[in-house]
């Protein structure tokens, strides 16, 4: 299904994405949900997740669910949510934590195969794009200037 890559640069391994559509308001608690299941590893860092600025899901009640039908579609603010999960990764657990922690009846949620690439450690670390090697960006946590 996916390419072999063979390179000394990075390694690469497989699993799945998930991406939820969720409620501005509710993203922190659906984050928190997945990571009592999974800790998000990639390399050397956890807790890797990205949240998209707030965009509007839009949806139209059947009324075959435990809401009454809506003439038209509505419309909410709602964040992607997106990370990846390896393939030993619980993923029942996972998006039964999604469902538990998620407001919506029927929330979106997606799963995908996927393949992720991962940095071999201490390769590359002259490089002049690598943030430490260059003045600090605003982004740049404090503990790592």
């Amino acid at each position: 299904m996916f390419p072999t890559l063979e390179t000394g640069r990075f390694t690469t391994q497989t699993g799945y994405t998930l991406t939820v559509e969720v409620p501005e308001e509710r993203a922190d608690a659906v984050v928190d949900a997945i990571l009592t299941v999974v800790p998000l590893r990639w390399g050397d860092y956890d807790r890797v997740a990205f949240r998209s600025l707030p965009g509007r899901q839009q949806f139209r009640s059947l009324g075959t669910g435990r809401n009454a039908a809506t003439g038209d579609a509505v419309t909410v603010p709602c964040q992607r949510l997106s990370c990846f999960l390896p393939e030993s990764a619980d993923v029942t657990a996972v998006l039964e934590a999604v469902y538990g922690a998620h407001p919506y009846e029927e929330p979106v949620i997606l799963l995908a195969p996927a393949l992720r690439s991962l940095h071999v450690r201490g390769r590359d670390e002259d490089n002049p794009n690598r943030f430490w090697n260059r003045p600090a960006a605003d982004w740049v946590p404090p503990s790592h200037r």
